[in-house]
C-alpha cells in the first residue's frame, strides 16, 4: 500500500483531504480525482477487456514498463490503462502514446473496487512492486481476473509477516502469481503460506538498459559539457545539495554541474541556485538558444551549472555526465542508482539505501559509493572527477552491475502469457 503501512485506504484518504488546504502534494491527490468516475465512464467501452498496468508513481512505472510494452506487442488491439496513485507519477506520465487511458486509481474501498472491475471488466492486470489495496484487489478475485504482482520486494519487518498481519496476508491472495525480485522474497512468502511466487529479477534492470540504448542525445546537455567533467547530481533535495555545496568548496577543484532537483519549486530552484558553481544558467533560459551559442558561453567553462528545471530529461542526462549523485540518501531514501549505472557511470549517494538492494550491489561491485558526509563526499568526488583510471573502472563496474542482473522481462511475460493464453 502506498503510504504510512498502518493505515486503512478510508483513513488514509480522509488524512489527504484534511491535509489539502495546507500541503501541495496532498491538494493535488485530491483535485486529481475530482471527476475520476465520469472520465472513466466515458471511456467505459474503449477499455473494454483492457490490460491494466497500476504503480504507486514514476518510478514503479518505469520499472513495469518493459511488461506492458512487451504484452501490448504481443496483443497490440488490446486496449491498455495505467493507473498511479500519486500526482508526481499521473502528470509526468499521462500523456503516455501507448495507453487508451492514463488516469488516477480511484480512492480503495470495496464498493469502488466492484465498481472499478465491473465497469471496464479488464482481461489482465498488473501491479508494479508494493502497490496493495485491499478493495480493488478483493474485486479482482472475485471477479477472477488474472492479476500478477510485477517486481515485488519483501521485507521481514513488513505488515504481511507480522502477528497483526492477518488482512495483509489475505491481499496476496488477490494475485494469480507474485513475480518477485529476489530469493529472500520468496523465502518470506513461502513463510507464510504463499507458494504462487516465480523468483524473476527486478525488472528495472531491462527499463534502465533500454534507455541507456538510446542513441539521440541531448544537445543542449552536449554543448553545456564541452571538454570538461560533467558531474550529474541527480534528483536531489536539500540535505543533498548541502552536503554538495560543503564538497565543492573543499574540493578545491573546478568541476561542471547538471544539477536536477528533484522538485521543480520556485523557492526550490532558488535555493539550488545558491549553492551550486557559477556561472549558472537554467535549461529553460537556454532551451531555445542555438547550441552554438551556448558551447560559446558555458562548453568551454572549467567550473559552470546546468540548472535543469524540466521534468522527464534526467535518464537521459546521464549520458553526458562523467560521475553521477544520486539524491535521497539523506532523507527517505536514495532514489534511482540504476539509471546513471547502465550509462556506466560511478555513483554517488547517501547512506540511507539498505532498503534497495542495488545500493549495496553497486558498493560491492565497485561502481557505487556511499557518503556520510560532506567530507567524504568531497573525498570520493575529488578521487573520482581527477583520477581518469578510477573513474572509468567505477563506471565499468556499473555497467556491468546493470548487465548482469537484466532479462527479467522476459521471466515475467512468458509466465504472464503463459497463465492467460487463450
Amino acid at each position: 500500500m502506498a503510504g504510512p503501512a498502518h493505515l486503512v485506504p478510508a483513513g488514509y484518504a480522509a488524512m489527504v483531504r484534511l491535509a489539502a488546504p495546507f500541503h501541495a502534494k496532498a491538494r493535488a491527490w485530491v483535485e486529481g480525482r475530482r471527476g475520476l468516475w465520469d472520465r472513466l465512464e466515458a471511456k467505459a467501452d474503449e477499455l473494454q477487456g483492457c490490460l491494466w498496468m497500476h504503480c504507486a508513481s514514476v518510478g514503479e512505472f518505469e520499472q513495469g514498463l518493459p511488461v506492458l510494452e512487451a504484452l501490448h506487442a504481443a496483443d497490440p488491439r488490446r486496449p491498455v490503462l495505467v493507473t498511479f496513485f500519486s500526482p508526481s507519477g499521473y502528470e509526468a506520465r499521462k500523456a503516455l502514446p501507448l495507453a487508451t487511458h492514463v488516469d488516477y486509481l480511484p480512492v480503495d474501498s470495496p464498493a469502488n473496487g466492484a465498481r472499478l472491475v465491473t465497469l471496464l471488466r479488464p482481461s489482465t492486470v498488473l501491479w508494479v512492486k508494493y502497490e496493495f489495496w485491499p478493495g480493488v484487489l478483493g474485486a479482482l478475485q472475485a471477479a477472477r481476473v488474472p492479476t500478477f504482482l510485477v517486481s515485488g520486494i519483501f521485507r521481514p519487518g513488513q505488515p504481511f509477516f507480522r502477528w497483526y498481519g492477518a488482512a495483509w496476508r489475505r491481499m496476496l491472495g488477490g494475485f494469480n502469481r507474485l513475480f518477485v525480485q529476489d530469493e529472500a522474497s520468496r523465502v518470506l512468502l513461502a513463510g507464510i503460506g504463499i507458494d504462487r511466487v516465480t523468483v524473476s529479477g527486478d525488472t528495472r534492470f531491462d527499463r534502465v538498459r533500454a534507455i541507456a540504448t538510446d542513441r539521440d542525445p541531448l544537445p543542449l546537455a552536449e554543448a553545456f559539457r564541452g571538454g570538461g567533467r560533467v558531474l550529474v547530481c541527480g534528483s536531489t533535495w536539500p540535505a543533498d545539495e548541502a552536503l554538495l555545496q560543503q564538497a565543492f568548496a573543499s574540493a578545491a577543484m573546478p568541476v561542471k554541474c547538471m544539477a536536477v532537483p528533484h522538485e521543480l519549486t520556485t523557492y526550490g530552484l532558488k535555493a539550488t541556485e545558491a549553492r551550486f558553481p557559477t556561472p549558472l544558467a537554467r535549461w529553460s533560459e537556454l532551451e531555445h538558444t542555438p547550441v552554438p551559442n551556448v558551447a560559446a558561453m558555458l562548453g568551454s567553462a572549467e567550473e559552470a551549472t546546468l540548472l535543469v528545471d524540466r521534468m522527464g530529461l534526467l535518464a537521459r542526462l546521464y549520458r553526458h555526465g562523467d560521475v553521477a549523485y544520486v539524491g535521497g540518501g539523506f532523507g527517505e531514501g536514495v532514489h534511482s542508482l540504476l539509471e546513471p549505472a547502465a550509462w556506466g557511470l560511478p555513483v554517488v549517494f547517501g547512506p540511507r539505501h539498505t532498503k534497495f538492494v542495488e545500493g549495496s550491489g553497486l558498493i560491492d561491485a565497485g561502481g557505487g559509493f556511499a557518503v556520510r558526509d560532506g567530507a567524504e563526499l568531497c573525498a570520493v568526488l575529488r578521487r573520482l572527477l581527477a583520477d581518469p583510471e578510477a573513474r572509468r573502472s567505477a563506471g565499468e563496474a556499473a555497467a556491468r552491475f546493470v548487465r548482469e542482473r537484466s532479462g527479467a522481462t522476459a521471466r515475467v511475460v512468458d509466465g504472464i502469457q503463459a497463465m492467460t493464453a487463450r
